[in-house]
């Protein structure tokens, strides 16, 4: 099974020509994160990551619902 785990974008890096990058926090933890295919992203929005890449851009109503729906699973920020 997969699981896409949301976040919170921190920055973002275009230095790189071939790949877009971002810092991302998911709770306590920031990870870099390929926000390659995403056109629409800025600093402060949320998306779904999985296996260092964005998947989707959510609103932070649903990334705060899938973190509690998480936390409830007892899914820890540390366990990403």
């Amino acid at each position: 099974m997969c699981l896409a785990v949301p976040g919170r974008i921190l920055s973002i890096d275009t230095s790189n020509p071939d790949i877009k990058m971002a810092r991302v926090q998911f709770g306590e933890a920031v990870r870099d994160i390929s926000i390659q295919w995403l056109d629409d992203v800025k600093v402060g929005d949320y998306i779904m990551a999985h296996v260092g890449t964005a998947l989707s851009k959510v609103d932070e109503k649903d990334a705060e619902y899938t973190l509690n729906a998480l936390r409830e699973m007892g899914e820890t920020d540390e366990a990403y």
